[in-house]
């Protein structure tokens, strides 16, 4: 892989990245590839904290749509997400990198409660941080969990993997004429009012002065071939 840009980097995937071709749950095969792809990765030089959704068992705002209280509901959806980061923590150290799962949600005898300096300790010691529970609180999306978590951690750029290869003025896969973005600024995004993040990350990456890259995780080798070229995406700059 050519030499890395990034040295410390955050990538985002959501819990529907894990599910493959299923309709629930974890899918293995897509589990091992995203767990090698991570581990190739890290094994080039770069720092990786992941932040993972949990949209593959539940999503907090939906629950929230049948008269289940907002807050109970997002924090069942957090719930979900250490499922995913523990199941992601096994790939990549099944891909022989070193990983550690942290929760902002505090269950020590599942995995390590998040807190900031532990969590840049493991990455400057070269293991991949694996993040869960969003930002612990209800109301807050995982993207907005990530583009936190990146500032927090002092990333240099947030990695959203999605299953379409940019952001789009349309739905590509209900549109064939929507066209992609080469760039856009943070503020662009905001004003187009583009669903790809919502826009309170989008707020607080700009904010950080992290760019995010928008790329399609659904090929092999999806994650260290955005990092090695972020042109394969959409780049949303300052």
């Amino acid at each position: 892989m050519p030499k890395q840009r990034f040295v410390r980097i955050l990538v985002k995937v959501s819990g529907e990245a894990l599910m493959g071709e299923r309709e629930f749950g974890l899918d293995p095969k897509t589990l091992d590839r995203i767990g090698k792809d991570l581990a190739k990765v890290r094994k080039a030089g770069a720092e990786i904290a992941v932040v993972v959704g949990g949209g593959n068992f539940l999503r907090g705002a939906e629950l929230a749509t049948t008269g289940m209280p907002r807050a109970t509901a997002d924090q069942m959806g957090m719930l979900a997400t250490v499922i995913n980061a523990l199941a992601l923590e096994r790939a990549i150290e099944a891909a022989g990198a070193p990983a550690r799962a942290f929760s902002a949600l505090d269950m020590p005898t599942v995995c390590q409660p998040y807190a900031r300096q532990p969590a840049i300790k493991d990455l400057s010691e070269g293991r991949i941080v694996v993040l869960a529970g969003g930002t612990g609180n209800p109301y807050f999306t995982t993207d907005t969990a990530a583009a936190l978590r990146a500032a927090e951690l002092n990333c240099q750029a947030i990695f959203k993997a999605t299953d379409v290869d940019g952001i789009y003025d349309a739905d590509p896969n209900k549109n064939p004429k929507a066209k992609r973005f080469k760039t856009l600024t943070h503020s662009d995004a905001l004003s187009k009012n583009l669903k790809v993040m919502d826009a309170a990350a989008f707020a607080l990456a700009r904010d950080a002065k992290l760019p995010i890259i928008v790329f399609s995780i659904k090929a092999a080798g999806a994650i260290s071939a955005a990092i090695a070229d972020p042109s394969r995406g959409t780049i949303v700059t300052a």
